[in-house]
C-alpha cells in the first residue's frame, strides 16, 4: 500500500513522466518534416511614398486605379502617393529526406524516447526499492528498541538486587558500579535509535509524497516481512537484458548510431521545393482579380563546398560518440552482471548469518530456560537468572540484525534484476509507455 501511494505521489515519479512526455512530443514534432508545411499569410498596409522619392508605387490597379505619384503617365513626380494595399498568399514548402538525415534524426528522438521510458520504469524501481528498504529499516529499530527496553528493564532488576544484596552485604560497591556502567552503556544506546526510527518515518513519508506532519498509517514490523517463496537457484544471463539500465544504455546506442547519419546527410546536397499563391490590391476586394493574382514556383539545391570543415568534424564528433556510448554499454553490462554476483553472493551469506545468528539464539534460550528451572529451584541466584536473561536478548538482536539484512539483500536482487525474474516479457508488450503498467510491473 506505501509503495503504490509513493508511486502516486512522489515528484521524482511526475518528473520522469514529464520527462517522457517531453520525449515523445520531440519525436511527433521532428515527423512532421516528412510532410510539406502551408502557410497563410493575410498583409494589410497603408503607405504614403514621397513623390520626390519616384517609383516603387503599385501603379495601375485592376479597377483602372492608378497608384502613382504622378498625375500622369508623361508628367513629372510632382507629389506623394498615399493608399492602402491588401495582400494575401499560401505558401508551401516540402523538402524530400533525399539522404535520409531526418529519418536519422526521427530514429535518434524515439531513441530518446525509449530512454526516458526506462528512465521512468527505472524510477518506479528505485522507489519501490527505498520504500522497501525503509520500511525493512523501521521494523528493525522497531525490534531493536523493544529488545533494549527489555534489557534495560532486566538490568535495572539486576540493579535492584544487587543493591539489596549490597546492604546484606553479600556485594561489593565494586559490584554496584560494574551493574550500574551496564545499565547505563545499555540506556545509552536508546536515544540513537529512537532518532533512527523517527528519521526513518520521516523518509517514509517524503518517499510517499507527503510532508512531515502528514499522517502515516503504515507501520512494519519485522514479524509481518516475509521472503518470497520461490528464489531462484541460479539465474539466466538473459534476465540482465531487463534491467532498465541496460536497455536504457542500448538505446543510447542507438541515438549515437543515428546521429552519424545525421551529420553524413548534411554534408550532401539538400533539396527544396517552395511555392507560392495569392493576390494583392488597394482594395480587399480586389485581391483576386485576375489583376492581382500572382504564384511562383521555385526548386532549390544547395550543397556545402566549403565550410572550414565543420560538418566533417561534426560527422567525426557523432562517430567518437558513438563509440562512448557503446564503451558505456559495455561497462553498463559489466556492472550490472556484477551487481546481480554480487546480490547473490550476499543473499547466500546473509542465510548463513541468519542460521548462526538463530543458532546462538536458540542455545541462549536453552541456557535460559535451564537457568530458570534452576532459579526456580534454588540452585541460582537471581543475578544468574538476569545475565542469562541478557545473553538471551543480545542474541535475539543480533537475529533480528541478520533477518532484517536478509530482508533487504532480497529487496535488493529484485532491483538489480530490473524489478523481478518473471513475466517480463508478456508485460513489457503491453508497456510501451503507461506508466499505470510500468508502475505495476515495478512493483512486482
Amino acid at each position: 500500500a506505501l509503495v503504490e501511494k509513493a508511486f502516486a505521489a512522489n515528484p521524482t515519479i511526475e518528473s520522469a513522466q514529464a520527462a517522457l512526455r517531453v520525449a515523445q512530443e520531440n519525436v511527433y514534432a521532428q515527423r512532421g518534416f516528412f510532410f510539406p508545411s502551408v502557410q497563410a499569410g493575410y498583409s494589410p498596409a497603408r503607405t504614403k511614398i514621397a513623390g520626390n522619392l519616384g517609383g516603387n508605387s503599385p501603379g495601375l490597379q485592376g479597377n483602372g486605379t492608378n497608384i502613382s505619384t504622378t498625375e500622369k503617365p508623361s508628367s513629372p513626380f510632382v507629389g506623394p502617393a498615399i493608399y492602402n494595399f491588401h495582400t494575401t498568399q499560401l505558401t508551401v514548402g516540402y523538402t524530400p529526406d533525399v539522404f535520409g538525415g531526418n529519418r536519422r534524426q526521427v530514429e535518434s528522438l524515439e531513441a530518446e524516447a525509449k530512454y526516458q521510458k526506462l528512465q521512468l520504469e527505472a524510477a518506479y524501481i528505485t522507489l519501490a526499492s527505498n520504500v522497501t528498504a525503509a520500511a525493512i529499516q523501521e521494523a528493525l529499530l522497531r525490534e531493536q528498541i523493544a529488545i533494549l527496553n527489555r534489557i534495560i528493564e532486566s538490568n535495572s532488576q539486576s540493579v535492584e538486587l544487587v543493591q539489596r544484596q549490597l546492604k546484606a552485604g553479600y556485594a561489593s560497591r565494586l559490584d554496584l558500579s560494574m551493574q550500574l556502567t551496564t545499565l547505563q552503556q545499555a540506556k545509552e544506546q536508546l536515544p540513537p535509535l529512537q532518532k533512527q526510527f523517527e528519521q526513518t518515518r520521516n523518509l517514509l513519508r517524503a518517499l510517499a509524497g507527503g510532508m512531515q506532519d502528514s499522517d502515516l498509517p503504515e507501520s512494519f514490523d519485522l514479524a509481518s516481512l516475509q521472503l518470497p517463496e520461490n528464489l531462484p537457484l541460479s539465474l539466466p544471463s538473459q534476465v540482465i537484458e531487463q534491467r532498465p539500465d541496460v536497455r536504457a544504455a542500448e538505446e543510447q546506442l542507438r541515438a549515437a548510431s543515428a546521429q552519424i547519419g545525421v551529420a553524413l546527410a548534411n554534408r550532401l546536397p539538400q533539396f527544396s521545393i517552395d511555392g507560392t499563391w495569392g493576390g494583392a490590391a488597394n482594395q480587399f476586394s480586389q485581391m483576386f482579380w485576375s489583376s492581382g493574382r500572382f504564384f511562383e514556383l521555385a526548386a532549390n539545391l544547395s550543397m556545402p563546398l566549403f565550410d572550414g570543415g565543420v560538418l566533417r568534424h561534426r560527422q567525426r564528433a557523432a562517430e567518437e560518440s558513438y563509440k562512448q556510448a557503446a564503451a558505456q554499454y559495455k561497462e553498463t553490462v559489466i556492472t550490472s552482471f556484477q551487481n546481480v554476483a554480487d546480490t547473490l553472493h550476499a543473499i547466500h551469506a546473509d542465510a548463513e548469518s541468519f542460521k548462526l545468528a538463530a543458532d546462538v539464539a536458540d542455545t541462549t534460550k536453552t541456557i535460559l530456560d535451564l537457568t530458570q528451572r534452576q532459579h526456580a529451584r534454588g540452585y541460582v541466584d537471581r543475578l544468574t537468572l538476569i545475565t542469562a536473561e541478557q545473553g538471551y536478548r543480545q542474541a535475539a538482536l543480533n537475529v533480528a540484525q541478520a533477518h532484517a539484512t536478509r530482508l533487504g539483500d532480497t529487496a535488493a536482487l529484485f532491483q538489480a534484476l530490473g524489478g523481478g525474474w518473471w513475466n517480463r516479457a508478456d508485460k513489457e508488450k503491453k508497456a510501451e509507455t503507461e506508466p499505470a503498467v510500468i508502475a505495476s510491473t515495478a512493483s512486482n
